[in-house]
């Protein structure tokens, strides 16, 4: 694929961007320049390569799924400026 100096005058136009003619001129090589290292890199073989999320291996650091013994809602609530049946209570904002 080609890059001519119409088709990045209508990428800065999508783009929203005032560039001028010498801009133009400029970025017609550049972009011809991105699109061939683009290609270069559509030949790499990439068969039975997982993608990686990340370039070093990350594991995620879990905790343990225990159930703990919970029934601590009266001295959570003693923290709350306004607790109602067993909530937190909060000013209403829609009327």
């Amino acid at each position: 694929m080609s890059v001519d100096t119409a088709t990045v005058r209508h990428i800065a136009k999508l783009a929203r961007i005032a560039v001028s003619d010498a801009e133009v001129e400029a970025l017609v090589p550049e972009l011809n320049n991105i699109l061939t290292w683009v290609e270069q890199l559509q030949e790499v073989d990439v068969s039975g390569i997982e993608p990686m999320t990340a370039v070093i291996p990350n594991q995620l650091r879990l905790r343990n799924d225990i159930v703990t013994d919970g029934g601590k809602r009266d001295d959570i609530l003693k923290n709350a400026p306004v607790a109602e049946h067993g909530f937190f209570a909060v000013p209403k904002v829609i009327e």
